[in-house]
C-alpha cells in the first residue's frame, strides 16, 4: 500500500489539513531523524525516552543495554508510542497567539518484539549504524560475541502510522496585516561542522567526509 491507513488512534484531529498519510512521505521524515522519543507506561508510571533508531523497510530497530528497564519493559509486550520530530523553522507572527513552528513529525503505535534471532540482530545493528552515515557498519569492527549480548534491539513494526507538517508563513489576521511587526520564517538547519578526530587515530587515516551527511547542511553552505 502507498499510504497507511487512519485508525482512531492515528487520524489526525487538530487541524486535519496537515495530516500526512503517504508512506513513502512519512519514510523520509523517518530517514532523515537520529533521535525518537519512546513513550511506555510501567506500574502506572509513564516513561519518555529519547532513543537512536533506525529504519529497514516496515519496521523501526530500538537499541539499549540488555539490563536497562525501557528493554525489559517493552519486551513485555506493553503499548509503545514513538514519535520523530524535524523542525525546520521558525514562525514569526505579527501577534502573539499566531507564532508557530514548520516541522515533519511522525506517530508510530504498536507493541515492540525482542530481537532475539542472531542474524536479524546483526542486521538491525547495521541499519543502526547506518543510520548515523550510509555506509558505516561496512568501515567499522563489527560487534564480537559480549557486546551482542550486552545489547538488546527492539522491533516496531510500521503499522498504525500518521504524521503531521506545517510549512509556511505566519498565518495573520487580517486586522494585524498592518503593524509594523517584522513577520516571516527564520529557517532552521542541522549544520555539520569540521570532523574533530581523538588522539588515537594513526597518522594518515583520512577524515571522516561530512559530505556523506546529506541531510545536513555543512560548514561551506552557510
Amino acid at each position: 500500500m502507498d499510504s497507511f491507513a487512519p485508525t482512531h488512534r492515528t487520524q489526525v484531529q487538530r487541524a486535519p489539513q496537515r495530516a500526512v498519510y503517504d508512506r513513502a512521505q512519512i519514510y523520509s521524515i523517518l530517514d532523515e531523524g537520529y533521535i525518537c522519543h519512546a513513550g511506555f507506561t510501567v506500574d502506572g508510571q509513564p516513561y519518555v525516552i529519547p532513543i537512536c533508531y533506525g529504519r529497514a523497510g516496515d519496521q523501526l530497530y530500538l537499541h539499549g543495554s540488555a539490563v536497562s528497564r525501557m528493554v525489559r519493559a517493552l519486551a513485555e509486550n506493553v503499548d509503545i508510542c514513538i514519535t520523530v520530530t524535524l523542525i525546520d523553522g521558525l514562525v514569526f507572527a505579527r501577534s502573539a497567539c499566531r507564532h508557530s513552528i514548520n516541522y515533519r513529525s511522525v506517530v508510530v503505535l504498536g507493541k515492540a518484539r525482542l530481537v532475539t534471532d542472531p542474524g536479524e540482530k546483526l542486521e538491525a545493528l547495521r541499519c543502526l549504524t547506518n543510520q548515523f552515515a550510509p555506509g558505516r557498519w561496512e568501515e567499522v569492527r563489527k560487534p564480537d560475541e559480549s557486546e551482542l549480548n550486552a545489547v538488546s534491539v527492539l522491533a516496531v513494526p510500521l503499522q498504525e502510522v500518521s504524521a503531521k507538517t506545517r510549512s509556511g508563513p505566519p498565518a495573520d489576521a487580517g486586522p494585524d496585516d498592518s503593524l509594523a511587526v517584522w513577520a516571516g520564517v527564520v529557517p532552521v538547519w542541522t549544520l555539520a561542522g569540521e570532523p574533530a578526530g581523538d588522539a588515537r587515530v594513526p597518522p594518515g587515516v583520512t577524515a571522516f567526509d561530512i559530505r556523506r551527511l546529506t541531510r545536513f547542511r555543512h560548514g561551506g553552505d552557510i
